[in-house]
């Protein structure tokens, strides 16, 4: 059975959607159950795989017992064991927390959302097992529409914030496919780990230079890379907030895993670094994109707004760390996309209480959070630390190896941004704690209704609450993650 494994995770939650969408029409309140026992099974099998790939290192499983590059294969080393973990433990959470909010955001479309979360898992999970270019591609799709169609159930400007989805997310993918079309004209070959042998006697081809440029334009744009994120800040505002919470911390992530394993892995190191000086324009965009998502972030009102604009930023910190192409830094990347996603799924968690209890999302109404939601409150002050950086949450750790690998390169423009972010980080998320802290504080308990507590419901509280202890965790235990992970995850050729 556990032989299977690479090909039940990606099987169990697409045959869950099958399911549920099939029998949903009768049974439409019960949808949940058969997605929370799929989620639960997805996550099973991605810490067996994590710890088997721990203990034996990579695993190679051949869909129909075909051998590449004719046949699909999945490969899984220590960087996709980690993102399969992190997509399945962060889906489970959401599903969990989505309960409530779905019920009410989404009356009568309760079966439709369940079954179309499922296929956003299953593409999520299949992009970062395959060792496959094409069917990459193949997985991407379907992630990405059945993200579409998730992002389209949410309040009014929904509708045409996925259509602008569509069109800017088919552009991107159809620059990766031309791209990976480019790399078959010239290699005859699909599969990862037999282009990497064949392509550097061909690093000098001009088509497979126009290949490597589409797909690393298609994935900016899915990835939303300043300046290709303009699809970004509408798409999650306007989605339904169980959907914000699963699709924003992940999308994007799993994004940048591809970015990783397309330059160092499908191609080699020397061939950003030295060859062609890719990471040198990377440093830039990275430091461009940090600044212009901090002080996005800083001029809106809305919270998942200008969350949205914090992700922008926070991309911005992964790219410019890949830039700077030191093991210091690549360490830093690579750990700051999990912890990314952990800050930015508790952070939108946050959005969607308040937004459950307050039918509203603006600064304005995080007013007496303290006060009336305190648990809530107590999550938010979490998240909000850890993408300051405030130790000991996990932020600060991820940004440190990113600041270390900044100043031994001497990239001091990438310096200068992580710095300055994090300042206005602080102004950003301070002025949060002053609403929900310090406005009305000398109000007494019986002054009125709105002083009295109004928490959100048990089954947000505890996903949310257990997020933010991993948070936490994932921060005192930065050592032995990165010792005994991440430090496995830097590509050959550092």
């Amino acid at each position: 059975m556990v032989q299977q494994l690479p090909a039940i995770i990606v099987v169990t939650p697409l045959i869950t959607s099958f399911l549920i969408f099939a029998l949903g029409r009768r049974y439409q309140k019960a949808a949940y159950y058969p997605a929370l026992a799929g989620l639960v099974g997805a996550f099973g099998c991605a810490v067996v795989i994590l710890f088997s790939v721990l203990e034996i290192g990579v695993i190679d499983y051949r869909l129909g017992g075909w051998p590449p590059p004719w046949g699909i294969a999945y490969r899984i080393d220590h960087l996709n064991a980690v993102m399969l973990v992190l997509i399945s433990f962060l889906s489970l959470l959401a599903a969990i927390h989505a309960q409530k909010s779905v019920e009410r955001e989404l009356p009568g479309r309760t079966t439709l959302f369940w079954a179309l979360y499922l296929l956003l898992i299953t593409g999520l999970l299949g992009i970062c097992i395959t060792g496959d270019l094409f069917n990459l591609f193949v997985l991407l799709e379907v992630a990405s529409l059945a993200g579409y169609a998730l992002i389209a159930m949410g309040e009014d400007g929904a509708l045409y914030a996925s259509f602008r989805y569509i069109i800017i997310g088919t552009i991107g993918a159809s620059f990766y496919l031309l791209g990976v079309g480019y790399l078959y004209i010239a290699t005859g070959s699909l599969n990862m780990a037999d282009l990497a042998r064949l392509l550097p006697d061909l690093y000098s081809s001009k088509t497979i230079l126009v290949g490597f440029a589409f797909i690393l334009v298609g994935l900016g744009i899915k990835m939303a890379l300043f300046p290709l994120h303009l699809w970004l800040p509408d798409a999650y505002t306007y989605a339904p907030s169980a959907v914000s919470a699963v699709v924003a911390p992940l999308m994007t992530k799993v994004m940048a895993y591809v970015t990783i394993r397309v330059l160092f892995t499908v191609f080699q190191a020397q061939f950003s670094i030295t060859l062609f000086h890719i990471t040198d324009m990377m440093i830039w965009l990275g430091v461009l994109a940090i600044l212009f998502g901090a002080l996005m972030a800083l001029s809106q009102n809305d919270f998942k707004r200008m969350l949205c604009y914090v992700i922008v930023a926070e991309i911005g910190y992964i790219i410019g760390g890949i830039g700077v192409a030191n093991v210091t830094a690549v360490k830093g990347a690579l750990f700051h996309i999990v912890n990314d996603a952990l800050m930015m799924a508790c952070l939108f968690f946050v959005a969607g209480q308040v937004v459950y209890r307050k039918n509203g999302r603006c600064i304005d109404d995080f007013e007496g959070l303290f006060r009336t939601m305190p648990v809530t409150a107590a999550v938010f002050t979490v998240g909000a630390l850890a993408v300051i950086g405030v130790p000991p949450t996990c932020g600060f750790f991820s940004k440190w190896y990113l600041l270390l690998g900044g100043i031994e390169a001497k990239a001091w423009g990438f310096v200068a941004a992580l710095f300055i972010c994090t300042l206005i980080n602080i102004a950003l998320f301070f002025r949060i704690f002053d609403q929900g802290l310090f406005t009305h504080a000398l109000v007494p308990a019986s002054a009125g209704a709105g002083s009295s507590r109004n928490e959100a419901p048990l089954t947000m509280l505890l996903p949310a609450s257990v997020l933010a202890m991993v948070i936490v965790l994932v921060g005192i235990f930065n050592q032995v993650i990165v010792n005994q992970l991440i430090g496995f995850m830097i590509p050959s050729g550092f």
